[in-house]
């Protein structure tokens, strides 16, 4: 694709900057974690950087590490493919932590695991017209195939895996149906929400230019470094097209995927896929021990990740004005039931994001973007649906 048909510079591509690092700084950069009221309490700076390039800096108040990570779209949506898409770092993310879930598990029954691979398929919606304002995001039920070889017998090894699933704290945002809560500021200015539910207290402090203090602590590990294209299969409603994803009117399916192992030093390898709408693969490296971005971190990202995303698209399908944006998202979730011991299904409270507009449209115009945002959000869809695991079990 020529660069005439890519929206915005390639900020990312042209940074002297990693684009995946630990922050050594995070005190000078003025981000803190939240208050750690369930377990775990993320604190996400998103900030938009040149079309659909976005970075995002991630504090934990668990593990007390904050990551910077930035993300991009392929050609479907005229990005320049520097860096995995949105729904990539939830997908990621949610194997991650099934993987944790998992392996405590295992430890914690005396099962002797022999071989994991884990191999998920996430799949979403995005139906209905922008100009008429009725395109809404959805999500659909997880697919997570386990290839395994343990002795557990085939009744008790599907309850083992059914309990490590349940343990994970993302179940917490895909059981029950949760409504996010937002704080709206539009140049500077607290403005009511509309249509979306309203968080009690003040908004924050708009993060600024805060971003640009981060420095980046040495790490041997890519953490994050693109494989070439996804094998190609069949999606129903699947797309592939340039610009496809800019498309007045939509009735399509997305399907991201990934692919899991353990290496032999405990980090997590996943190979991260993207079927629908057609695009680049990308490796990721995970851990929860600080070497590389913990599971609730990669969720966090990808979940304001993909709001963000929303923006960009409204507003340049709709040639509306909003040269800048960005948001603080607070995550809270609760310690995995295996991997934090707690013997229970993992937990989440609704998530909580205050939006910073700059945009010379009107106030309602402001609080228009907001709620049709929210209204396209894949993955805040994913939390207001109730959905479940559907799994498959494979012995090697």
């Amino acid at each position: 694709m020529n660069d005439m048909a890519k929206l915005g510079e390639n900020v990312i591509g042209e940074s002297s900057l990693a684009p995946f690092f630990k922050v050594s700084n995070a005190v000078e950069v003025g981000i803190n974690a939240p208050e750690n009221r369930k377990g775990d309490a993320l604190r996400t700076w998103v900030r938009s950087l040149s079309g659909f390039q976005k970075e995002a800096l991630v504090r934990s108040a668990k593990t007390g590490d904050t990551w910077r990570l930035v993300s991009d779209e392929g050609p479907y949506l005229s990005g320049h493919d520097e860096a995995p898409c949105p729904l990539a770092f939830l997908t990621t993310g949610m194997i991650a932590s099934y993987m944790n879930e998992i392996c405590a598990l295992a430890d914690m029954q005396e099962v002797e695991i022999r071989k994991l691979k884990l191999i998920q398929d996430n799949f979403y919606t995005m139906k209905g017209s922008m100009p008429k304002r009725t395109m809404v995001g959805g999500a659909e039920p997880v697919e997570l195939r386990v290839e395994i070889d343990c002795d557990l017998e085939n009744g008790a090894l599907n309850t083992f895996l059914m309990n490590a699933i349940h343990a994970s704290p993302l179940n917490g945002l895909m059981r029950g149906k949760l409504e996010s809560l937002f704080k709206l500021g539009r140049n500077g200015v607290e403005l009511p929400t509309a249509k979306v539910a309203e968080l009690e207290g003040d908004l924050f402090p708009d993060p600024g230019n805060h971003f640009a203090k981060s420095r980046a602590e040495a790490s041997s590990f890519m953490l994050v470094e693109p494989v070439g294209m996804t094998p190609k299969k069949d999606v129903a409603l699947g797309t592939a097209a340039a610009a496809s994803s800019l498309a007045d009117e939509q009735n399509r399916r997305l399907n991201p995927g990934a692919i899991a192992e353990l290496r032999p030093d405990g980090i997590k390898d996943i190979q991260q896929m993207l079927y629908s709408p057609h695009g680049t693969s990308f490796r990721f490296l995970s851990a929860e021990d600080g070497r590389a971005p913990d599971a609730n971190t990669l969720i966090s990202a990808g979940i304001g990740f993909c709001f963000m995303t929303q923006f960009g698209r409204f507003v340049s399908m709709l040639k509306l004005d909003l040269p800048d944006y960005r948001i603080v998202q607070d995550t809270h979730f609760s310690l995995g039931g295996a991997s934090g011991g707690t013997g229970r299904a993992g937990e989440a409270d609704p998530i909580e994001t205050h939006v910073y507009l700059e945009t010379s449209e009107s106030d309602e115009t402001a609080q228009e973007m907001l709620d049709i945002s929210e209204q396209t959000c894949f993955l805040h869809a994913f939390c207001r649906t109730d959905l479940k695991t559907r799994l498959k079990v494979v012995r090697v």
